[in-house]
């Protein structure tokens, strides 16, 4: 096993450079055939290889930013709907080049045509490169070592890919270091839970030293020092850690950023926001927009705005999270909630610098206060200020308990960056028509919180 190891990052290379050479011949071929001709001034022979090569290019950029080759990693579909985003934002983008070059708006027939033959040659390559990927590479058998946290959680989702994952045994801090040690030499893998640091370490130095690959779920201060500096002044190596969120330049750079994507997106959608609130208006007679008070940076309040997509009287037994097949909802409001659409409005509070285009999702003082009792630290997030996406909206989900939230948004804080935002806002499209992104908490829970008392049973529900 080991040993193919060595060749799996070659295999999804090839793999990768196996559907870039098929777009970009289907793309050479339409331009060929199509396009070449109707330009105003013939292209020469560089000039074909030049557009070919940056059609080529566009392909592993929207690829690269939609995780679109990462086949054995993610699902067959997770990888078949990344490589369809991708397609069609590199035909769009090849389109409106097409469109500039020829100084008018060209034919988008044939662009619909090669999107089709693209399409058919993805579901060939995916559906291969899966049965290729498994056939080599079977699911890792995994050592599970968990300490007084329960892991189950954290099995629940390695369960829920099986095919990459597959936990043969497990065992407990307490059975000691001999033991644990023993065990390790006879799995291919191990993964650490949220443990002692000090047995954790000893743990990962272990399987680094006996080459063994090992998956460790990271502490909070893990997090805060991935994010930090090297500093090399001395022959000893120093880590950094500023811990004051964003600098005054990255600040501003966000800061235009937000107003021009701000500005985009409601000059595009306006119509639609229109037909929004007119559906909203006639179909009970109720408010369009949902008016709540919201925390961002530095604790601050502010009046977010949002689609209404519950009843009026949706919140008269107090404040909780929408849950799975809420009644509360509209039928309005469930085709905005599940497409992400009730939070356009939210693109007012960005120009008027509430909010951040990018940053942590917004919560309620009453929420946010009852998660930072279990967990003191959940206020770190209000180092930025809130945003319409982010980093835990995009790798979350609407009902990821409070603690993976704030580890992700933490990650984000501490590792900030211009092009990071546009990463995320290019990500967010991908999880628009993603179900599992919008699903609610569950019926006994009024936040995302696992350990919530209920008023039924005043038992601690895990």
């Amino acid at each position: 096993m080991r040993r193919k190891e060595r060749y799996k990052r070659l295999l999804s290379i090839t793999l990768a450079t196996v559907i870039i050479v098929m777009e970009t011949l289907i793309y050479a071929y339409t331009w060929f055939t199509n396009y070449d001709g109707m330009l105003p001034k013939n292209f020469f022979y560089k000039g074909h290889i030049v557009l070919i090569a940056l059609y080529a290019l566009l392909i592993v950029f929207f690829s690269n930013v939609y995780s679109a080759y990462k086949v054995g990693y993610l699902r067959i579909m997770d990888v078949m709907y990344s490589q369809f985003l991708s397609i069609i934002c590199v035909n769009f983008v090849t389109w409106i080049q097409l469109c500039l070059l020829g100084y008018r708006i060209m034919p988008y027939v044939p662009i619909l045509k090669m999107t089709i033959m693209d399409g058919a040659a993805i579901i060939l390559w995916t559906l291969f490169a899966h049965w290729f990927y498994n056939k080599i590479y079977s699911a890792r058998q995994l050592l599970l070592i968990y300490g007084d946290r329960s892991p189950k959680h954290l099995i629940h989702k390695l369960v829920s890919r099986s095919d990459k994952y597959a936990i043969h045994s497990s065992v407990h801090v307490r059975e000691g270091e001999e033991r644990i040690k023993e065990l390790i030499t006879q799995h291919e893998a191990v993964i650490v839970c949220d443990i002692d640091s000090e047995i954790r370490n000893t743990i990962v130095k272990y399987c680094f030293g006996k080459s063994i690959r090992c998956y460790i779920m990271p502490k909070l201060s893990d997090i805060i020092i991935m994010g930090s500096d090297s500093i090399h002044l001395f022959d000893t190596p120093l880590q950094l850690s500023r811990n004051f969120g964003l600098t005054p330049e990255e600040r501003f750079a966000k800061r235009i950023l937000d107003i021009l994507v701000s500005l985009v997106i409601l000059i595009v959608c306006s119509p639609l926001m229109l037909i929004f609130a007119t559906l909203i208006k006639l179909y009970d007679g109720g408010p369009v927009f949902y008016k709540q008070e919201r925390l961002t940076q530095d604790g601050n309040i502010f009046m977010i705005y949002k689609f209404r997509s519950m009843r009026v009287d949706s919140e008269k037994e107090g404040a909780r999270l929408a849950m799975k097949n809420d009644k509360r909802v509209t039928p309005i409001g469930n085709v905005l909630r599940k497409l992400h659409l009730d939070e356009l409005p939210q693109i007012l509070n960005i120009l008027k610098g509430d909010m951040s285009i990018v940053g942590p999702r917004p919560e309620r003082k009453e929420i946010a206060d009852k998660y930072a009792k279990e967990i003191p630290e959940f206020p770190f997030r209000l180092k930025v200020k809130a945003g319409l996406t982010g980093y835990a909206q995009v790798y979350g989900k609407y009902n990821t308990t409070p603690y993976d939230k704030l580890k992700l948004d933490l990650y984000y804080i501490q590792n900030y960056s211009f092009f990071l935002d546009i990463k995320l806002i290019l990500l967010t499209v991908k999880i628009l028509f993603q179900k599992e992104n919008t699903e609610g908490v569950e019926s006994w829970q009024t936040t995302a919180s696992k350990t919530e008392v209920t008023k039924d049973t005043d038992k601690t529900s895990v």
